[in-house]
């Protein structure tokens, strides 16, 4: 009985130890919903906040969605129209710089968006959420996914 509860004790210590040494490429792969938007002015965005999923593959492809909320349905922007957002592409991690670069292929905004390349920095929170801002100095905003 005490054999069996140490091997028990054992393998959940491996199990611990093992997802906490998964790289940050195996840490963004799977399906992440919103959680939460801060926009440029620092602040969480409380009205008109849309729901969203973004996806990261194993073989390097990435896909989000957000849909903004009726009342929200007229904003346009570079990544926005109609209150709709969703693009696809590829992407590469630096683990080193903690970012991830979007390759834009295709997006329903189209010339705004399609063959620009979107690095992000990035952070896992204690809660494992994944917390994405831009990394060039034009934009200020942030978001923060979970998995599903």
């Amino acid at each position: 009985m005490k054999t069996i509860r140490f091997v028990i004790l054992v393998l959940l210590a491996v199990v611990c130890v093992a997802s906490q040494t998964r790289s940050d490429r195996e840490r963004f792969i799977g399906a992440w919903r919103l959680v939460s938007i801060v926009g440029p002015d620092g602040r969480p965005a409380t009205t008109d906040v849309p729901i969203g999923m973004l996806i990261y593959t194993g073989d390097g492809h990435v896909s989000v969605q957000l849909m903004y909320t009726s009342s929200a349905k007229a904003l346009s922007n570079e990544y926005v129209e109609n209150g709709y957002e969703a693009s696809f592409g590829s992407y590469e991690i630096n683990a080193a710089a903690h970012t991830v670069t979007h390759h834009v292929q295709g997006a329903n905004t189209r010339d705004r968006l399609v063959g620009k390349d979107l690095p992000r920095v990035y952070e896992f929170n204690a809660n494992g959420r994944l917390i994405l801002k831009p990394a060039g100095a034009g934009e200020h905003w942030s978001v923060t996914w979970e998995h599903y």
